[in-house]
């Protein structure tokens, strides 16, 4: 049984450092925690990163600096719960700097390779809402966006 949740493990290929304060300064409750460094037994560097421990959003995260050998891919992504389309703007925009891109239905890829949905609350509520026609139609807007826009969700969902 676990006592303390789940951490998950970022691999990268030496950007461990750069992508732990990178994902603490975007987030609330975010915090760096130990850093390992190699020694001499290797692989890496001796004195380079090996692990870092930090916290973003709540969440428990390891960075891990493992080599080339594995990338990211959207087959696993983090979902950013937007209150609101401020909060859509802001991780929408922060999170392609310096290399990131954008992708359709609210998902892009900051400049490491990790995948992310930036959706609105309100979108799980339309889309799983009972009356088919009215998800069927926030569904169809969703897919045709990049960015998730609010007003145009509800509008679309509302039948307008």
């Amino acid at each position: 049984m676990t006592t303390d949740g789940f951490t998950t493990c970022l691999w990268f290929d030496g950007q461990a450092e750069e992508a732990a304060n990178f994902y603490v300064s975007l987030f609330k409750d975010s915090s760096l925690g130990r850093i390992v460094r190699y020694t001499g037994t290797g692989p890496g560097a001796e004195g380079s990163v090996l692990t870092v421990e930090f916290t973003a959003n709540g969440q428990k995260f390891l960075a891990l600096n493992g080599g080339p050998e594995f990338k990211f891919s959207e087959a696993i992504s983090f979902q950013i719960d937007c209150a609101d389309q401020a909060e859509i703007d802001h991780y929408w925009d922060k999170l392609v700097e310096g290399g990131g891109e954008h992708g359709p239905c609210g998902w892009l890829k900051d400049r490491f390779g990790v995948s992310w949905q930036v959706n609105p609350v309100r979108l799980s509520e339309m889309i799983s809402d009972p009356d088919r026609e009215k998800a069927d139609r926030a569904m169809k807007a969703m897919m045709a966006m990049g960015k998730l826009d609010i007003a145009e969700l509800e509008k679309a969902y509302a039948g307008g």
